[in-house]
């Protein structure tokens, strides 16, 4: 039996998704669904359903990036919204038991404590990608992973928070119909996909509706409804906040209903992103009101441990035991990240990304068998041989154990020596910094907006 499962799926359902159970008291169907809206799907009845069978029909039968097959069994909590779908037309039929289960039986399941306790940070990243802002995408390719680098060290009453980001372009060229945004990537703690996606943004141009972003990113995307959680919007971008057919001010209102914080950044003028309204959506949202020189280069200090902190990260894949029909294919997306990242390694991108991947934020426990195993409930002797990598097919279970055993080690390893220079390397930047001004980059003034904000959901930074 697999644990409580939020998944959010990017494909388009081309037939129904059905939950069944023994006994039926109520069903619903939804049909003619718009396309890409998004429909939660949920267990509202007193007690959990068990032993719920999922059916999933798409062009491949499957769900490859997300290791989830037909046919599958989940455990699924009252009131707990189970999928989230992008969905073109569907059917939807669900169903719950007849006759609630005692409260013993009911209370017994509580398979993932650490799910209900643990801190969790969404940030969605709303960027403008008409034809004046390679500049700001440029920006953020290069600073993604220092930007969430800045939850490594922070804790909320002492415990380390789960990340998800989400990914928004807007003022593209998709057509009116769809406001001439796109939903790149729901809110996610596989920071390699958005990665790959922010890589894979290019500049068009068309009109940029700010209030229609933050309403799609409002409404589509899962937030989380623990008053504890620190949810916020960033929007960049450098036109009117005005534009559009939809209220900016009605959209940033509806964003802070649901505790989330809409941050503007205009590229540009402060005084011109003032009349822009840029300011006035922030402060609607209680967020904060940014300027940025999307052109002006990132400032990165080259520091005497960066050539051995970016080696040991692309090291660290070496210890990764990919598993699953996704687990190739994401193992490459991870070497194809590494290369992204030195790209634009004179901005200290692939010096973050290797810090990243020393910390607990990146975890890939849907395809590596390293931080799989560290999840109390997982089935190790449910793997089928095709499953596991070729050298790990013809072991037995114990050879199994003991070889993932021996690259947890290798990369506990790996990760000290990063997360020591690391310390080392901040020494010197803290001196290396105090001899120049602070930039109006992008990287500068989220992270400093970040640590404001997250203060007063109680914080801390180490």
């Amino acid at each position: 039996m697999n644990p409580i499962m939020k998944t959010r799926m990017h494909q388009t359902l081309l037939a129904a998704l059905l939950l069944a159970a023994p006994a039926i008291s109520r069903s619903q169907s939804v049909s003619a669904i718009a396309p890409d809206d998004f429909v939660e799907v949920s267990c509202s009845s007193a007690a959990p359903l068990t032993a719920v069978r999922v059916e999933l029909k798409t062009a491949q039968d499957s769900f490859p990036d997300l290791g989830l097959n037909m046919g599958r069994d989940f455990i699924i909590l009252p009131n707990t919204p189970v999928y989230t779908c992008v969905v073109a037309t569907a059917n939807f039929d669900f169903a719950v038991p007849a006759e609630a289960k005692p409260a013993e039986e009911a209370a017994a399941p509580a398979p993932d404590a650490k799910a209900e306790v643990t801190p969790l940070v969404q940030i969605a990243i709303l960027l403008d990608v008409s034809g004046s802002m390679n500049g700001l995408i440029e920006q953020t390719k290069s600073q993604l992973w220092k930007i969430v680098n800045e939850f490594i060290n922070a804790k909320q009453n002492g415990k380390r928070p789960d990340l998800e980001v989400a990914l928004f372009e807007y003022g593209n060229s998709g057509g009116a119909q769809s406001g001439y945004i796109r939903l790149i990537a729901p809110l996610t703690n596989d920071l390699d996909k958005i990665s790959e996606e922010l890589f894979k943004m290019k500049i068009t141009g068309s009109l940029e509706y700010c209030g229609w972003v933050i309403k799609d990113a409002v409404e589509k995307l899962v937030w989380s409804k623990s008053p504890d959680a620190f949810k916020a919007i960033f929007i960049a971008g450098n036109e009117p906040f005005t534009q559009g057919p939809v209220s900016y001010a009605a959209s940033c209102k509806a964003a802070i209903e649901k505790g989330i914080i809409v941050n503007t950044i205009h590229c540009g003028g402060m005084a011109e992103g003032v009349s822009g309204k840029w300011q006035d959506g922030a402060l609607l949202a209680e967020g904060k009101y940014m300027v940025i020189d999307h052109n002006q280069a990132v400032v990165h200090f080259e520091a005497p441990q960066d050539k051995e902190i970016a080696k040991l990260g692309v090291e660290l894949n070496k210890t990764y035991v990919a598993f699953g029909s996704a687990g190739t294919a994401n193992l490459e997306r991870q070497s194809a990240q590494d290369a992204n990242s030195f790209a634009f390694a004179s901005q200290g991108s692939s010096v973050q990304r290797a810090v990243n991947k020393a910390s607990a934020l990146y975890c890939n426990n849907a395809w590596d068998l390293v931080d799989a195993c560290k999840a109390t409930n997982f089935n190790f002797s449910a793997l089928k041989a095709e499953e596991l990598p070729v050298e790990m097919q013809k072991m037995t279970e114990p050879g199994r154990k003991a070889y993932v055993a021996t690259k947890t080690a290798e990369r506990e390893k790996i990760q000290t020596q990063i997360n020591s220079l690391n310390a080392e390397r901040n020494k010197y930047v803290a001196e290396q910094t105090k001899k120049l001004a602070v930039t109006n980059t992008l990287d500068n003034v989220m992270t400093a907006a970040i640590r404001e904000q997250a203060l007063k959901k109680n914080y801390r930074f180490e």
